[in-house]
């Protein structure tokens, strides 16, 4: 029988959802002070800065650490707040869920003013790690007859509607909220190192429609994909992905106005092929990932903006002179990041109270303008946006 670990009945799931009338009250709590931070998509306005949860222990030390810096992070202009079932064994929802709950009860904090998105598609443990994880995957999720063995990618990814309506409910009780704003397919690209690509869009098309469903349904707002590798390969490569492709299998079940509303990829000043490589199709040739997005309107959350601290220490002294106003490595990285034309939000992994107020220290400065920004890349090759 599947574990709860103090997972939030179905009767206390908190109402609503990120609105427009909601979002702008969080941003006029900050505009003032915060120049910029606060930007306007999907008629909605969201954190240039989003906080994620990928990275800690599966314990209840690091799980109060989180607590406390999604409150603090909070309480500093971050209305972005992005997880996954996996992430920690479904402890990071679980975090993100009780701080939001508590800001909530306080007062503090109001759901249609916070942007809650996680992602679905592996599997997962629940709180720990089994002694026998084969046999838990097997009651869990064979025995029960959710997932069938053939379903399974590379041993651990999953995009079967019934899977995928399971996991929505799973990570709504962790979150403990009715809505989820925004759900993503978890790296569907994992598929194809299994299946061809035929069947892959096939796959993904009847995920799309469990998703559409989820909408219809109010449990989720919106869905995307959340991917690595996925969009920023050359066309040829295995794990590519077309984005023309995706959003033709979104409108193919859920008509022109479907809820495909955004895409989730790497995006630093070590990877920054979404901006700078030409994977994607568009009017007839191929251009990076930010400019097929934005022709089709979606919101961009750039993952690993700091590359889970890779960044945070010894850029090279140049950077400094474009990002200024910055007084550390993960500060600029951050700005980098951010300030990128067509980002919505820039996600940043922050478990720690410290690490939430160094790095939001950010948001105090604007964004880099786009001849600033364009002034970073002066005497490379054709990669200035």
């Amino acid at each position: 029988m599947l574990r709860t670990h103090g997972m939030n009945s179905k009767a206390s799931l908190i109402p609503g959802y990120a609105t427009p009338e909601g979002t702008a009250r969080f941003r006029g709590r900050f505009a003032a002070r915060l120049p910029g931070h606060v930007r306007g998509a999907q008629n909605l306005w969201l954190s240039s800065i989003g906080l994620g949860t990928y990275l800690g222990e599966p314990s209840d030390a690091c799980d109060r650490l989180y607590q406390d810096a999604v409150t603090r992070a909070a309480g500093l202009g971050v209305n972005v707040f992005d997880s996954a079932v996996n992430y920690r064994h479904q402890r990071s929802e679980r975090s993100v869920g009780r701080a939001i709950a508590a800001m909530i009860a306080e007062g503090s904090l109001r759901r249609d003013e916070v942007f809650l998105s996680t992602k679905g598609g592996f599997l997962a443990f629940d709180a720990v790690e089994p002694a026998d994880p084969a046999a838990y995957f097997q009651e869990r999720f064979v025995d029960s007859g959710l997932v069938r063995r053939e379903d399974v990618a590379a041993g651990c990814h999953v995009m079967t509607p019934a899977y995928l309506a399971d996991q929505i409910e799973v990570s709504r009780r962790n979150f403990g909220v009715e809505t989820l704003d925004l759900y993503y397919m978890h790296n569907p690209e994992t598929q194809l190192g299994q299946v061809k690509r035929p069947e892959f869009y096939r796959r993904l098309k009847t995920a799309f429609a469990a998703l559409e469903k989820a909408v219809a349904d109010g449990k989720i707002r919106m869905y995307g994909t959340a991917t690595w590798n996925a969009y920023r390969v050359a066309p040829e490569a295995t794990e590519a992905i077309s984005l023309a492709e995706v959003l033709q299998a979104a409108k193919s079940v859920g008509g022109a106005d479907h809820h495909f509303r955004a895409v989730q990829l790497p995006l630093n000043l070590a990877m920054p092929e979404a901006l700078t490589v030409n994977t994607q199709p568009l009017d007839g040739r191929l251009a990076p990932l930010l400019h097929a997005a934005h022709k089709a309107g979606l919101m961009v959350f750039a993952s690993a903006s700091i590359l889970q601290g890779q960044l945070a220490q010894g850029l090279p002294p140049e950077f400094a002179r474009h990002l200024q106003g910055l007084s550390t490595d993960a500060q600029r990285a951050i700005q980098f990041a951010r300030s990128t034309p067509g980002v919505t939000c820039a996600l940043v992994g922050m478990s720690r109270r410290e690490h939430v107020e160094e790095n939001l220290a950010t948001a105090s400065v604007a964004p880099l303008g786009l001849g600033e920004y364009r002034a970073i890349f002066a005497g490379g090759t054709s990669t200035a946006p």
